[in-house]
């Protein structure tokens, strides 16, 4: 059985996250989007971990469901949190995934960060003072089957490997708790193209989920694993995420990665990026300004790589890239994705069949039958990496296009009607 999941979402509780983020919605949106295992998110709130105890119920080993059966989707217990400390004369800011096996390992979690002073109450993505091997060490006490996974490696404020404040390799990182770590997440901003070019990553899964921060934002990344159906737990997602095998490890759903919000360098405040080439002649400042240009994911990769770009490890899980289907949509129809066509060509498309069965899986001919010509032509031209796309930098999303406008109106340009008279 072909299993996608996201394994790492925020909650309504998290900073600048929407309020519609509550359990029966998520639930819904997973099925709607084609996710089987949805991460909850932000599980160290005491109030967000009140609601899942409170909607949720244990299904499967690990795996939890809705009480009320409106949605299938099954949930597990993930959440993200933020430590912010000093080490080697430096300011580091690294957030790291934790899941958990149960509700009893939660608890058991919270107690310890809570003994070592974190405030939990205040953010659902708690900051605190936990370096990275004593976060680990408190989360392996609570249960042996619990996982801690850096979130978004490459991001440069808050990632493990961050160009602002982060180390160069894991073991710098978690000290002699680096053992334990056996996975990243490799962000929006970067791909495993990317990350193969470190040959000390070669020992590490590649993960990639949505990190979203509204229900919309679901799936924009995630994970595709081959269970059987029969063994599907907790347990048993950790090991396939973990067996670096693509029999069972399929591939991972990537955002383009130039589309990310931190993959070149830039500022801005002065609308200006380059690439690492660049950085380098301008010394690293902005040419506007005369300030420090934000060092992005492409350059920071460049720093670590001891391979070229194109080599592939053995056993190298692959990855297909995606764009959510409403953006595909209002590209289609050139207009945004909050307007009512686009929404409305969005849910009669999803009405019958989830958005991933349609992305990844439809012909022409199935999706023509669901939506439009033009609309099949698109996804069937993201699907084959036929993109144009202007990078992301300094906080700013980077802009795609499926057409330049003279592709579009060569191919859907319509014949001109003869006139009867």
């Amino acid at each position: 059985m072909r299993v996608i999941a996201d394994l790492q979402i925020h909650s309504k509780y998290s900073r600048a996250c929407s309020q519609d983020l509550n359990p029966k919605n998520i639930g819904h949106w997973a099925d709607k989007k084609g996710i089987q295992v949805i991460g909850t998110g932000d599980f160290t709130h005491p109030k967000w971990l009140m609601e899942l105890k409170e909607a949720l119920e244990e299904v499967r080993p690990g795996l939890y469901q809705l009480k009320d059966k409106s949605a299938r989707a099954y949930f597990m217990l993930t959440s993200e949190v933020s430590s912010i400390y000093k080490q080697g004369e430096k300011v580091r800011r690294v957030h790291n995934m934790i899941f958990a096996p149960n509700f009893e390992a939660v608890d058991r979690i919270i107690s310890g960060l809570e003994k070592r002073g974190a405030n939990l109450k205040a953010d659902g993505r708690p900051i605190m003072g936990i370096h990275c091997d004593e976060l680990v060490k408190i989360v392996k006490e609570a249960s042996a089957e619990t996982e801690v996974i850096p979130a978004h490696a490459w991001t440069p404020h808050f990632g493990v490997f961050g160009s602002l404040s982060g180390f160069n390799s894991i073991e710098e990182a978690f000290g002699d708790q680096a053992k334990y770590i056996k996975a990243i997440e490799t962000g929006l901003s970067s791909d495993p193209k990317m990350n193969w070019q470190i040959s000390g990553l070669d020992k590490y899964s590649l993960t990639s989920n949505s990190d979203a921060h509204s229900l919309r934002k679901i799936g924009r990344e995630a994970n595709v694993f081959e269970i059987n159906p029969e063994k599907l737990s907790y347990s048993e997602i950790i090991r396939v995420l973990y067996s670096k095998n693509p029999k069972e490890f399929l591939y991972t759903l990537e955002f383009f990665p130039e589309e990310g919000k931190y993959h070149l360098d830039g500022h801005r405040d002065c609308k200006f990026s380059c690439l690492p080439a660049q950085t380098k002649k301008l010394k690293g400042i902005c040419p506007v300004c005369g300030k420090k240009l934000l060092v992005g994911v492409l350059n920071r990769v460049d720093e670590l790589a001891d391979r070229e770009l194109g080599f592939a490890p053995s056993r190298a899980v692959p990855f297909k890239n995606v764009i959510p289907l409403e953006e595909i949509i209002a590209d289609t129809m050139e207009v945004g994705t909050q307007s009512k066509k686009v929404l409305a060509m969005y849910e009669q498309m999803v009405a019958k069949y989830p958005e991933f069965e349609i992305l990844l899986d439809f012909d022409k001919e199935r999706i023509t039958k669901i939506a439009t010509p033009e609309i099949s032509t698109s996804i069937l031209r993201v699907r084959e990496g036929n993109v144009h796309i202007e990078g992301g930098y300094d906080g700013v999303f980077g802009k795609i296009r499926i057409y330049e406008q003279d592709e579009k109106e060569k191919l859907f340009k319509k014949p001109k009607q003869t006139s009867l008279f």
